[in-house]
């Protein structure tokens, strides 16, 4: 019994469905397709949106949004996919250079240990040498 989904396939689809049962029927199994027949799968996802072109076909859907390239079909446009931000891998918090009168700082380690710095006035500490030699110590 055929779904109703499978009938409701654009015709480049199924004509590109065809060329990818026989070069698989004539290949074994497991062997990478043409590059030409990728290049028809990218361009038929960039019309037709990325599931519906990589379900019926039985194509990777992330090797498929790989080759597209970030562009997809959202809601009947073809954009440019979002992009997640990566997380830093470095915090820099940089202060305004206001004189402060006080200021309070506690740190605590992986290792549970706890430091608590406090100054008064508008310089503040070597941070970099503190924290090293703090580091140092735990260990």
């Amino acid at each position: 019994m055929r779904h109703k989904s499978s009938l409701s396939i654009p015709e480049p689809i199924v004509q590109l469905q065809r060329e990818l049962e026989q070069f698989r029927g004539s290949h074994a199994h497991r062997t990478r397709l043409p590059e030409s027949l990728w290049q028809s799968a990218v361009e038929l996802a960039r019309q037709y949106g990325l599931y519906s072109v990589a379900h019926p076909l039985r194509l990777d859907y992330v090797q498929l949004k790989k080759r597209v390239g970030g562009v997809v079909r959202i809601g009947g446009k073809v954009t440019k996919a979002p992009r997640k931000a990566a997380a830093p891998a470095f915090v820099e918090l940089i202060g305004a250079r206001a004189a402060a009168s006080e200021c309070v700082i506690e740190f605590e380690s992986a290792l549970g240990g706890k430091m608590r710095i406090e100054w008064r006035g508008a310089a503040g500490p070597d941070w970099t040498s503190l924290l090293r030699a703090w580091r140092e110590a735990e260990r």
